[in-house]
């Protein structure tokens, strides 16, 4: 049996919590986009459990804005507008530098094919903004409600 030596638990417990400290930022993209019904475009991962709004992280080189018109796009195959910031976040619960950026977007064109199921998206669709799916996630609840200005943006994701 290997014997760790006293202290080794705490000085890796110590270089975990450096680590976490000294990684990069990470910024990532939210998109509420609507059609002109005013419906709000949600999506449900196949990796993920519940709906949220499309988004992801923000690549190398690319603004913010079009890092969400690229997700949107990507994850959904709708054409969105001009994108509008509405808020920036502090996404504390996988990173402690972890920002995300959200965008308000009209919807342009919903191609044929939109809206199609891939590898990463299970399920998309537009849902009115008191008839949203019952496993609509917290984080996408509240962004709503501030959205609406039933609530205040929080600075915390």
């Amino acid at each position: 049996m290997r014997r760790s030596l006293p202290g080794m638990k705490a000085l890796r417990r110590l270089a975990l919590s450096v680590t976490r400290y000294q990684r990069a930022m990470t910024l990532g993209v939210r998109v509420a986009a609507t059609d002109g019904e005013g419906r709000l475009l949600l999506v449900r991962h196949t990796y993920l459990a519940g709906w949220y709004m499309p988004g992801g992280a923000v690549d190398a080189g690319e603004t913010l804005a079009e890092a969400a018109l690229r997700e949107l796009h990507e994850e959904t195959g709708v054409i969105g507008g001009e994108p509008v910031l509405f808020a920036v976040y502090h996404n504390r619960r996988n990173h402690i530098r972890d920002h995300v950026a959200l965008y308000r977007v009209a919807v342009a064109e919903v191609p044929d094919g939109a809206l199609a199921p891939n590898r990463e998206i299970r399920e998309a669709g537009f849902f009115a903004p008191d008839a949203l799916p019952p496993d609509t996630s917290p984080a996408t609840l509240r962004r709503i409600a501030e959205l609406s200005g039933e609530s205040p943006p929080s600075p915390l994701w």
